[in-house]
C-alpha cells in the first residue's frame, strides 16, 4: 500500500523478508525498485521506499478502527499470480491470535496477536494488500488465511482471513520513519551474508553436525569465498554450529569453519563484511503490487 505520494510503502514483513532485490508495481503499470527502511518481524509490518517514485496515488486510512460485523474488501494477488483479486465479507472477530507459517513449510511458524478476522476469503497472495472497508478507507494489511481457502472454491462459513490493524501498523511505520527504535523494530535493511542452509541431520548420509549449504547466491559476501552447495558449516566465529541458528553480532564481520564436500577437509573462510550482504537473505526476487482503493 503506498502511504506517501514519493513512495512510501506498507506492508507485510514476510513479503519481503530476506529478498535479494524488491520491485514494486504502482496501479498506473508503474514499476519500481524498493528498499527496506525497517521492519518490525513479530508484528509482521514492513516500510519500504520506491525509487524514483514521485505523483503516486495513496491509500486513505481509517483511523476509527474496525468493528465486528462491519463489511470489509480484500485485496492482493491471489496466488501470488500477478494478478489483482477482490473478496468481501464482514470482520468476524477482532483482537485475535494465530500462529502462522508459510505454506509447505515445516517450521513452527510466527505468533501474531491482535488480529482483524473476517470470513473474506483471503488466499496465498493476498499479503501486504489492503482490507478496505465500505467507504474505501484502509482498516487492514490482509496478512493470513485459512489452508483450507482457495481461489477456485471457498465455503463462506469457513472461510478465515486475518489482518492487522491498519491503526497498529501505521503507528509502527511512524516509528520505523521517524527512526524511533523500539524493543520489535528494526531500523534499515538487515544483513546478511547470502546463503541457504538446512541441517545436517536433516540429509541422508550427511554428518550430524553443521549445517549444509545448500545455496549460495551470486554476488553475495559468501560467493568470494568459494564457498558451495553441499558444503557443511561446522562453526560460526569458533563456536559450534549443531543446527539452524539465527545470529547477532555487532561486528561488521564473521569467521566461519566450512568442511568441504569434495574435499573431505576443513577450510576457515576470510572474514565476510556484512555490509556488502544487505539485503541479500533470501533466495531471490520478491515482487509485489502497491494498490490504493
Amino acid at each position: 500500500m503506498v502511504l506517501t505520494a514519493d513512495g512510501t510503502v506498507l506492508t507485510n514483513y514476510h513479503v519481503v523478508s530476506g529478498s535479494t532485490q524488491i520491485r514494486v508495481t504502482v496501479p498506473n503499470g508503474g514499476s519500481y525498485t524498493a528498499s527496506v527502511v525497517g521492519h518490525d518481524e513479530s508484528h509482521d509490518v514492513a516500510v519500504l521506499k520506491l525509487s524514483g517514485a514521485k505523483n503516486l496515488d495513496t491509500v486513505t486510512l481509517d483511523t476509527d478502527g474496525v468493528r465486528t460485523a462491519e463489511e470489509v474488501l480484500a485485496v492482493g494477488q491471489g496466488g501470488g499470480e500477478g494478478v489483482l483479486y477482490a473478496a468481501s465479507g464482514i470482520v468476524t472477530a477482532t483482537g485475535r491470535s494465530i500462529t502462522a507459517s508459510e505454506q509447505g513449510s515445516l517450521s513452527s511458524g510466527e505468533n501474531l496477536t491482535n488480529l482483524v478476522q473476517t470470513n473474506a476469503p483471503i488466499v496465498g497472495g493476498y499479503s501486504g494488500g489492503p482490507l478496505f472497508d465500505a467507504a474505501g478507507k484502509v482498516v487492514g494489511i490482509d496478512t493470513a488465511a485459512s489452508a483450507t481457502n482457495s481461489l477456485t472454491r471457498y465455503q463462506r462459513s469457513n472461510a478465515e482471513g486475518y489482518a492487522i490493524p491498519i491503526t497498529q501498523a501505521k503507528s509502527i511505520a511512524d516509528d520505523i520513519l521517524a527512526g524511533r527504535k523500539t524493543t520489535t523494530n528494526h531500523i534499515g535493511a538487515k544483513a546478511a551474508l547470502g546463503v541457504a542452509v538446512v541441517p545436517s541431520s536433516s540429509l541422508r548420509g550427511a554428518s550430524d553436525t553443521g549445517v549444509v549449504v545448500q545455496q549460495v547466491l551470486n554476488g553475495s559476501a559468501v560467493a568470494s569465498t568459494g564457498m558451495t552447495a553441499g558444503d557443511a558449516i561446522t562453526a560460526l566465529d569458533g563456536k559450534a554450529v549443531t543446527g539452524l541458528v539465527k545470529t547477532t553480532s555487532k561486528d561488521t564481520s564473521v569467521e566461519w569453519t566450512v568442511r568441504a564436500q569434495s574435499l573431505g577437509v576443513v577450510r576457515k573462510a576470510a572474514a565476510l563484511v556484512l555490509a556488502a550482504a544487505i539485503s541479500t537473505q533470501q533466495r531471490g526476487t520478491s515482487t509485489m503490487n502497491a494498490l490504493h482503493p
